[in-house]
Order: structure tokens, then sequence, then C-alpha cells
């Protein structure tokens, strides 16, 4: 299967069909099994599927043959997880040989039981899966510096024999000046292997002005297209600094959903406020934003000169593409002759530029390789602003965001602190969701309680939070911004003890939480509102899911 599948055929039963040897395609059984595997419907155009159910149409073509040997080229872009859990499955099952490339670092843990990898022109081969491959690579460089370090021992002493003169042009001099141009030449070459290794893209991101400590507030809200329920009673509450994922399976409304929490689409019913001086990013996994006709150079300067405007400064538009791991040869390149690895970097390029509060990526880890996907995950980390990511990269969502919304379909939406192995751990299992719902049916209904008043010392608290919480937040970036200077340790060791000490006790203080998770709840239909919206968000071009 390759990594940009050309799908063609009059049906998707069609397109699928060619995976069987000539003789046998007469076997729509075989067809007609594998398609309902994938949950594809045979009678449909190829050419009208999104990017997920055409990924899975190329898997089922690939897999209808039962074949000796599988070659598998980013089998996961574009596939939601219960798809990505499924092809886990059938592919461990699998009893042929199975070769196959992905950024996918969970995928690749659990299929994988051998591991070739491709560097500076050599190929290295472990008789394990890639769960073992990040201790392997940290042992090879630490080998390769260790070499290096001897060569340069090995360097100095010959440089200082020769320093003290060569007496005579006697053999055994003569052959110690050859093996020292031997050894200088060596250790060159090795010392450019290792450049050539470190050569990795240079990502960086800068949140522009600071957005008010409100950024999304949600409330009870619902959303129906046709007979299809999207959001029922859902409400959360994103604040300034929070990374939230969006995960569940394709068409579920994860594209929905986002359009509702960031203004572009109101609620049937509930409320949506914005907070104020959003400067909102967009990254579309579609990549829509580029004109295949255009170069790279006339993508990134907008077609106006030789240099672009990276977060408020000039910088010419040849010294930016090398940032991002591209040739100065390729700069008059089409963007429709790029790869999709080049085409997401550019798109991260033109995106990354300007300074922005609110980064909105779908998709972002298509097609990266793995040394610029840790970049990205190191430059969103760093990141001031707010993340709102769609993404269906298990590896990559438990590394970078602090909540993830769980879009489950038939309306059923649910937020959850952690990443998505918090998820997992949290979520209720499907055989406890059955065995509840018959106890909640039967179950009497809850009778109304009393209003209780609060004590005058619990009120007079209440009344005092916000203003302790504005406080916290002063006295924890004072903190970061005197603990971020490199030389504090060294002047002043007892300062820096006790400011790091006030920084863990400030951050512990009760109802310091950076995130506040407003309950669901069943309000009555109503027409749904969008408050605060300052700024319009950029959703032009926006890849539709599910047919809307």
């Amino acid at each position: 299967m390759p990594q940009d599948p050309l799908l063609d055929g009059a049906t998707v039963a069609d397109y699928v069909a060619q995976g069987l040897p000539a003789d046998e395609r007469d076997q729509t059984y075989r067809v007609d099994a594998v398609l309902a595997a994938v949950g594809i419907d045979g009678t449909r155009d190829p050419r009208q599927l999104s990017g997920g159910e055409g990924r899975r149409a190329a898997l089922a073509r690939a897999l209808v043959g039962e074949p000796d040997a599988l070659l598998l080229d980013e089998p996961t872009n574009h596939l939601d997880l219960p798809t990505i859990l499924w092809l886990e499955d059938w592919l461990k099952a699998y009893q042929g040989a199975l070769v196959m490339i992905s950024h996918d670092r969970r995928f690749l843990d659990n299929v994988s039981r051998q591991t070739l990898w491709l560097e500076r022109g050599l190929v290295r081969r472990a008789e394990f899966g890639f769960a073992g491959f990040p201790a392997w690579q940290e042992e090879t460089y630490a080998a390769e510096e260790a070499e290096l370090a001897r060569m340069d021992n090995l360097l100095r002493r010959e440089l200082h024999w020769l320093a003290r003169g060569v007496t005579a042009r006697r053999k055994r001099n003569m052959g110690r000046r050859r093996a020292l141009d031997v050894l200088r030449g060596e250790r060159a070459q090795r010392f450019s292997s290792k450049q050539d290794n470190d050569r990795r893209a240079n990502l960086a991101a800068e949140a522009g002005d600071i957005s008010g400590r409100l950024v999304v507030e949600a409330e009870r809200i619902d959303k129906s297209y046709g007979g299809k329920v999207i959001a029922k009673g859902f409400s959360t509450r994103i604040l300034r600094g929070d990374r939230v994922g969006l995960i569940g399976p394709n068409g579920a409304g994860k594209t929905t959903l986002l359009r509702m929490l960031t203004g572009d689409l109101a609620p049937d019913g509930g409320e949506v406020r914005l907070g104020t001086n959003l400067e909102p990013a967009y990254f579309d996994q579609r990549r829509d934003r580029l004109d295949p006709e255009k170069s790279v150079w006339d993508t990134l300067t907008d077609g106006r000169g030789d240099n672009i405007w990276v977060r408020g400064r000039p910088q010419h538009v040849v010294g930016y593409m090398k940032d991002f791991l591209f040739q100065e040869s390729q700069a008059r390149t089409p963007v429709k002759a790029l790869s999709g690895g080049e085409r997401n970097r550019l798109l991260l390029a033109k995106l990354l530029a300007k300074p922005s509060n609110l980064l909105i990526l779908d998709e972002p880890t298509n097609d990266l390789d793995m040394d610029t996907l840790d970049l990205l995950e190191e430059v969103l980390a760093d990141y001031e602003g707010t993340l709102l990511v769609v993404s269906h990269d298990r590896d990559f969502l438990d590394r970078l965001v602090t909540s993830v919304i769980a879009v489950e379909g038939d309306g059923n939406i649910q937020e959850y602190p952690g990443g998505y192995s918090d998820y997992l751990s949290q979520r209720p299992k499907p055989e406890e969701a059955k065995a509840e719902a018959p106890k909640a049916k039967a179950a009497e209904p809850p009778r109304p309680k009393a209003a209780t008043k609060l004590s005058y010392k619990d009120a007079r608290e209440l009344e005092e939070l916000p203003g302790r919480l504005d406080k916290l937040a002063s006295e924890i970036a004072k903190l970061e911004t005197e603990l971020a200077d490199p030389g504090l340790y060294a002047r002043d060791r007892t300062r820096f003890d006790k400011a790091s000490a006030r920084l863990d006790a400030a951050r512990a203080e009760p109802g310091n939480g950076r995130r506040a998770l407003v309950g669901a709840g069943n309000p009555a239909r109503g027409t749904g509102t969008v408050r605060n919206r300052a700024t319009p968000l950029p959703w032009r071009g926006l890849g539709r899911e599910g047919g809307r």
C-alpha cells in the first residue's frame, strides 16, 4: 500500500477487487468481508471518499488477496483510532512477512518484531521491535561520541609529536605522518556524519499577545444534523495555556465540535463564550491552504519579495526554508511536486511564522518523520498559548495534552484529564456501561434537595478566591522568569533553592489547577449562542467531516 494511494474504479468494491489475483476477482464475498471489516460501503465512488475513508479502502485492497508479504507505507495516516486498533490486531495475527514504514510509535511498538534503521546511507538491523529502538539509538550515538573522543585524544598526541619536529625523513616518521593524515581524514568524515545526523528542522512557535485567562467556555451545548446527534449537553471550560486533544471515530463530529468551541458554528442549544484578544492559527490536515501550482518561495512570501516576516522580524526566505529542512534548489519547486511530509513542513513553516495565542491543529503528525515530530512536540510543549489538537497519534497525545475530549458518537462527548493512556484507564468499560444502564432506568428520580446556605467563612473564601488566583498566577510567572536565568544557580544557590521550593508550593496550592471541568447537563432545546466573538477564526477551507 503506497503512502498516497491512487483511488480508481467505478465503485469502492471494484477498486478493492483489484487486489485479488485476476482469476479470483469474481469472489465478491471476499471483497464484501474485508469492506465490512474496515467499515466502507462498496457501492460508493472511490473519488468521493474522505482521507480516512480512502486510506481504509486502500488497506482493504492490500489485505483482500491474503498476500504472502505486505509492504505498508504510513498505513495509519488519516485512520481513526478504532480502525488503527483493528489493524493492529489483524497484523499481529497475520502469518505472512510484513515490512512497514511508520511514524506512529505506539503502532510500531505493538506490531513490529524487527527494526531496520536507515540513517546517513547506512542500514542497521536489530532483532527486536521498535519498543527497543530508543535505547538502541542512544547506545549507538554514545558509542560514536566515545569513538570521536578517542580519536580527538589520539589526534592531540600526534599533533604534539609533530610540533616537536621531525628530525629526519626516516620511514618511521613518514609512516606516522601518513597515519596522521589518514586519522585527520577519518575524523573529519565522522564529524561530518555527526553533523548530518544533528540536522533537524528548526521549528519555533511564538505566542502572540496574551489572551484573557478564559479562552473557551461551553455550557450544555447541543448539535444535530438531520437525524444524527453530534453533541448533547456537553460542557467544558478551556483556560489560557491548556492543551486539549480531541479524539474519536471518523464522522463522529470532532470537526463540528471544534468549530463550535472556536465560535465558527453556533450550537442548536446551550452557549459558547470566547475569551478576549484571541489570535488563532489553524493547521488543516488536508493542506487545502496550499496552492499546488505555487512554488515553495511564493507560498512562504505570498508572492511578495524575497523576505518573510518571522515572528515580527524579517528573514530571507531561503534561510527560513533551510530551518524546515528544504534545500535552496527547492525554492522554485511547485507545491504539487513535494512529498506529503514536505507539504506538512511547508504548512507548519507558514503557520509558525506569525505570532498566535491559540493554535488549532488538525492531524499535524501525518507524514512527519520522527525527528521532526519530536521537535514539534518540544515546540508545542513550550508554546505559551492555548492548543486544540485533533489527532489519532496516541504517543503524541500522551506526550503533549493536558486533557482529552472523546467524541464517541451519538452525542456522547466526555472530557478526561491527562493524555490518551489516562483516557483509556478512566473511560467506562463497555460491559460496565451495559450493566449500569438497567440500574439507571429503574432508579427512583432523585428528590430535590433543599438549598443550603453557605457559612460566613465559606462565603468569604469564595469571594476572595478570584483575587487569590490572580495573585498566585502573578507570583508563579515571576518565579518562573527568575528560575529561567541560567546563571542564577551559580550566583546564588540559596536563592535558587528558595525560589524552586516556593514555585512548587504555589503550584500545589488548592484552587490553582489549570483545568476546570464543568459537568454536563441535559438542557432544554433552544437556539445556541456564541458570546464575545472578538476574532473570526480561520475555518475557510476546512475539510468537512462525515460528509458535513
